[in-house]
């Protein structure tokens, strides 16, 4: 079968273009991987964001002089669809000589196009590099797995079967790894990332949610669908009472994609990690 973005700028030979084009956005269903995960739009099982941060925002004022910004965008994770982060880039970029008269203007234009791409209003940002600088790095709360041993030998896909609990007990406590990583499911190109799962439930054995982790390595698909499938293997295995699971990956030509997917609504901290 044909994947969704067969279509897009993805994977091809791209002219960059320098002035303003809102038709370079292309959006792709996320009803096509929602079905693949046995779901379906208005019965989701989560909520959640897709945080974006561009790190190569520019434009130019009135007067011709650029300037230089960072942007964050939060695409609802019920969106009828995603933004094709070469599309989202290549748009970006066709800023790059346009002028505006304020920031304001450009959250504006940013707003109105990535919100008709993704069918759902989408919230923007436009910050000072002084201000984001400001905010410094995030730490992680809870425990890092990532020491634990454990043999691997499969990594072609996910394997929730590896996933074990103990019945009985209920623990609150979050977990993740840096070890992290997927590939385009066009270009084959890495997605390195760092996963955290927060919860309240059975305790899950840190151990098993590595290898779990590792199983992704030479899985091909989107960020947000990593994270939505982690999700429901979780939800299967532990029958949470409350369930938060997102990546950080590591930003690709000036873009990094964050998804959040929760049981609960969520205010996440957007400050970037380490390796962002």
């Amino acid at each position: 079968m044909q994947h969704p973005a067969e279509h897009s700028p993805l994977g091809k030979s791209s002219e960059y273009v320098s002035q303003y084009a809102p038709e370079l956005l292309f959006p792709i269903p996320r009803a096509t991987k929602w079905a693949e995960l046995g779901l379906e739009a208005g019965k989701l099982p989560y909520r959640g964001v897709d945080y974006w941060n561009c790190y190569e925002l520019s434009w130019l004022t009135p007067s011709g002089k650029p300037v230089v910004a960072i942007g964050e965008f939060a695409i609802p994770a019920d969106s009828p669809n995603i933004i094709e982060s070469k599309s989202f880039k290549l748009y970006l970029n066709s800023l790059n000589q346009s002028a505006y008269a304020s920031q304001a203007e450009v959250e504006q234009v940013l707003a109105r196009d990535l919100s008709a791409c993704a069918g759902a209003p989408v919230a923007v940002r436009v910050r000072s590099l002084d201000t984001v600088a400001a905010e410094g790095v995030a730490a992680l709360p809870g425990r890092c797995v990532d020491e634990l041993e454990i043999a691997v030998s499969d990594y072609a896909h996910p394997r929730p079967e590896l996933l074990r609990c103990a019945a009985g007990e209920i623990v609150e406590e979050t977990l993740y790894s840096h070890l992290l990583k997927s590939n385009c499911p066009v270009t084959g190109q890495p997605d390195w990332g760092t996963l955290v799962v927060e919860y309240r439930g059975p305790r899950l054995d840190a151990a098993s949610l590595l290898a779990y982790v590792v199983s992704f390595r030479q899985h091909q698909d989107f960020h947000e669908q990593c994270v939505e499938r982690v999700f429901l293997d979780l939800q299967r295995l532990l029958q949470p009472q409350s369930l938060t699971v997102y990546a950080r990956y590591v930003r690709r030509g000036g873009l990094d994609i964050n998804p959040y997917r929760s049981t609960a609504p969520i205010n996440p901290d957007n400050r970037r990690l380490v390796r962002q």
